[in-house]
């Protein structure tokens, strides 16, 4: 089961890898591609193959807003569009704004080690000779936190500082900066650092830097017990649908497991594209593609540079089982965000459903 799980955990480099495959182009008229997918949206949601929120933004302005099925089957609380869901990884992007802040502040360079914030981190090889750099692209052969132990460990882990205690004297899975592979591990271990820079809680200097600025309201990480938004639902044990609490961790960390409106990520988006949480210099440079993925798209700074159909996007999806979360920002000027409380792909497929078909 826990093979499952781990498998789930990397959907963002599994459904981004069909990006790039050549075929005939789907793209139609505006009109059309919003009246196809509400149509599809419409037929998945009576299958229960889609319950979520969507959201198609043009220039910033929805255009396209729906919710889907329920948030609770057992009480028959419906999906709305202020409904909160599990975002997953989307969470990186958020970290990855949060430490190219303090680039931008002069608080840390991409080329300090973990050592320089940590200096009693227990693995001397990660500490020495990974960088910034390394863990915002997943190049630092820092490794994963799901393994076979998950279920002991899962709400024991209570903080950043419990994860590096759990996982510091682990060794690199491959020389810091040989290759992409993608890394969980890495982007709590940013967490950490942002601890140790700003003197606060993650939680609060996230929301120092993005959630506040970009008047994101709904965006949190709560701890396990604390009723917020969609109970997510999953067929990973059998064919029927089930509660997912069972595999939730303690509370999200900066690698993922957060909770999020669709009407927050377009918040987000709109907030990055405008240079309102960073300055133009420091969003290009987070935003653009730093290495190839053996997926065939690029990863920059927690955030995926990919070309969709001869249109460039950039976003970042979410997996875990029974949640699926996917925020796409693309320069023929659309905005897509899309929630979902079902197994990937719900919200992922619907993504590039409708990213194929929206006019250049």
């Amino acid at each position: 089961m826990w093979r499952s799980l781990i498998c789930l955990f990397a959907i963002t480099v599994v459904v981004h890898s069909v990006q790039t495959t050549a075929r005939p182009s789907k793209r139609t008229t505006e009109a059309a591609a919003l009246q196809a997918l509400e149509s599809e949206l419409a037929r998945r949601a009576e299958d229960d193959k889609f319950s979520g929120t969507v959201i198609i933004a043009k220039q910033g302005v929805p255009i396209f807003a729906r919710a889907y099925n329920r948030a609770d089957r057992e009480r028959g609380v419906a999906n709305t569009m202020e409904t909160s869901f599990n975002i997953g990884s989307i969470n990186k992007t958020f970290t990855a704004v949060t430490i190219m802040k303090l680039v931008q502040d002069g608080k840390i360079a991409l080329d300090d080690t973990v050592g320089k914030f940590i200096p009693d981190y227990p693995n001397r090889e990660i500490a020495d000779r990974v960088t910034i750099h390394h863990l915002l692209t997943h190049t630092g052969g820092t490794g994963n936190i799901f393994d076979e132990n998950y279920e002991d460990y899962r709400l024991k882990l209570k903080t950043h500082d419990d994860y590096l205690a759990y996982f510091g004297a682990r060794g690199p899975v491959h020389a810091p900066g040989a290759r992409w592979e993608y890394s969980n591990y890495g982007f709590v271990l940013l967490g950490a650092i942002i601890e140790r820079v700003t003197g606060k809680p993650y939680y609060e200097a996230v929301a120092d830097a993005v959630y506040r600025p970009a008047g994101m309201t709904g965006t949190s990480s709560p701890i396990i017990d604390e009723p917020v938004g969609a109970v997510g639902y999953t067929r990973m044990r059998s064919d029927e649908l089930e509660r997912n609490e069972f595999i939730l961790p303690y509370r999200g960390t900066s690698a993922g497991g957060g909770w999020s409106t669709v009407g927050d990520l377009l918040r987000f988006a709109n907030a990055l594209q405008n240079n309102v949480l960073l300055d133009a210099e420091h969003t290009k440079l987070m935003t653009t593609g730093k290495i190839r993925t053996r997926n065939g798209f690029k990863y920059a700074y927690g955030i995926a540079d990919m070309t969709i159909d001869g249109v460039r996007c950039i976003g970042h999806n979410g997996g875990f089982p029974g949640a699926n979360a996917e925020l796409m920002m693309c320069e023929n000027g659309y905005t897509i965000t899309m929630l979902a409380n079902l197994d990937p792909p719900a919200a992922s497929a619907m993504m590039l459903y409708i990213a194929t078909r929206l006019p250049k």
